[in-house]
């Protein structure tokens, strides 16, 4: 991402906070795995969202019309022994040249350091709760700048939560957001293409999912976007099954959830094909059903819309269709008001996408549903799942189908950005007989 981006975003929260203002943003805590190893780390979001700065162990200070700088990074400095055992540091001169910082200063020094930048601010912005510990420390410099009152510095009268205004900022992506999640997206979309090709049955999920890891480090993703989901038969139908170490049968299906994270942004991508390569009737049957409900979720997707608009519309879509099909008795007003669908689509339509696969954002305002509006990438996901029961017909047992794609918003409509996965079910078989 060019510095350029970052410092744009930061300009723009500044203007919005105003002079007499104070940022403090810190980075994520390193987590430790076990014992004395940590899990490989990423910054948190905000703070990268806004920095660019990928080291542990650091906070952004900004302070709107400051003279001496108004962008301040915390940050470890250069150790020669430690960066031999640990990696690399860009040191306080790198947070400077390599990441825009105005000014930058030892980790190490700033409860010597920030509570000054704070006295002469009016309002303190934060990600308040959060952090524990950095609530903590903010508690603590509070206390020590009200001890100096005497002296005629006042703390901070206003505390505003930040993690609520990036959240705004967030929900629109700029051009290079929107260019980053497509590479994202074309990594997924490569792998999920290998993992239908190697597919068959005597496979483990992990054979599967081992594909799909080494097809996004291949083209650079050096993570998933978040944990992968390789379903095979009955295990499609639990939402968030991550075990992944069943034997895959022939005549099952298997549901694929996964996304690749490129640069910092995530894609989230789900395909649902047939294990042997080839649709049962039954299988067909829900498949088309989720297909036509993702098929008019999508087009609803458009400025002026709303945010239920593609979830209501997938619901109609699933209700009548599973009316047809002999799995939802009665009327249809009476199983949309007692969401007796809920039974077999149990989640809604989708959610925000960007740094985040779960993006930040309201999906209300005024506990009214958000209108859509350019730039605003979300994904559509309607899913059928259908566990075997005593009062399902036995054709019907153990499927589960999701389908999922990532849209974004645009100024006449949307566009599909994960287009080239293939989902009909033509195509997935001619794929997966190749």
């Amino acid at each position: 991402m060019d510095i350029s981006e970052f410092k744009r975003r930061r300009q723009y929260l500044m203007d919005s906070m105003g002079k007499d203002s104070i940022a403090i943003i810190p980075t994520a805590i390193e987590k430790v795995r076990n014992h004395d190893i940590h899990y490989p780390f990423r910054p948190d979001s905000n703070f990268y969202y806004l920095t660019g700065f990928p080291e542990p162990q650091a906070i952004a200070v900004l302070v709107p019309e400051r003279e001496q700088g108004q962008y301040i990074l915390f940050c470890r400095e250069k150790d020669s022994e430690q960066e031999i055992w640990h990696g690399r540091r860009a040191g306080l001169e790198g947070a400077c040249e390599l990441y825009g910082a105005d000014d930058a200063f030892p980790i190490t020094d700033i409860d010597d350091i920030i509570p000054s930048l704070m006295e002469s601010c009016h309002r303190l912005y934060y990600p308040v709760n959060l952090f524990p510990e950095f609530d903590a420390k903010i508690a603590e410099w509070m206390t020590v700048l009200r001890n100096r009152i005497r002296s005629g510095i006042v703390p901070p009268h206003e505390v505003i939560a930040l993690d609520h205004v990036l959240n705004e900022m967030r929900v629109y992506k700029s051009p290079l957001e929107i260019e980053t999640i497509r590479k994202a997206i074309a990594i997924t979309v490569d792998a999920h293409l290998k993992a239908m090709r190697c597919c068959q049955a005597k496979m483990y999920e992990y054979e599967i999912e081992a594909e799909l890891t080494h097809e996004f480090m291949k083209q650079g993703s050096r993570a998933p976007a978040y944990p992968s989901i390789v379903a095979g038969g009955k295990n499609a139908c639990i939402l968030h099954y991550t075990e992944n170490n069943t034997l895959l049968n022939s005549g099952e299906l298997l549901l694929i959830d996964a996304g690749a994270e490129f640069d910092y942004y995530a894609s989230d991508l789900t395909r649902t094909f047939p294990i042997n390569g080839q649709f049962s009737e039954p299988q067909k049957a829900l498949y088309e059903l989720v297909l036509a409900a993702q098929l008019t979720a999508i087009a609803q997707i458009k400025p002026g819309n709303h945010w239920n608009d593609p979830q209501q519309a997938a619901v109609d879509v699933i209700i009548q269709g599973l009316k047809d099909l002999g799995l939802l008795l009665g009327k249809f007003e009476t199983i949309l008001e007692e969401e007796s669908y809920k039974r077999f689509y149990k989640h809604r339509i989708g959610h925000w996408m960007g740094m985040d696969v779960h993006d930040v954002g309201s999906y209300k305002i005024n506990n009214a549903w958000r209108a859509f509006e350019p730039g605003m990438v979300m994904t559509i996901e309607p899913g059928l799942y259908i566990p075997a029961s005593d009062d399902v017909e036995s054709q019907w047992w153990d499927i589960g189908i999701r389908i999922e794609d990532n849209v974004v918003v645009t100024e006449i409509g949307n566009e599909v950005l994960s287009a080239d996965l293939p989902k009909k079910i033509k195509d997935i078989e001619a794929i997966m007989t190749k």
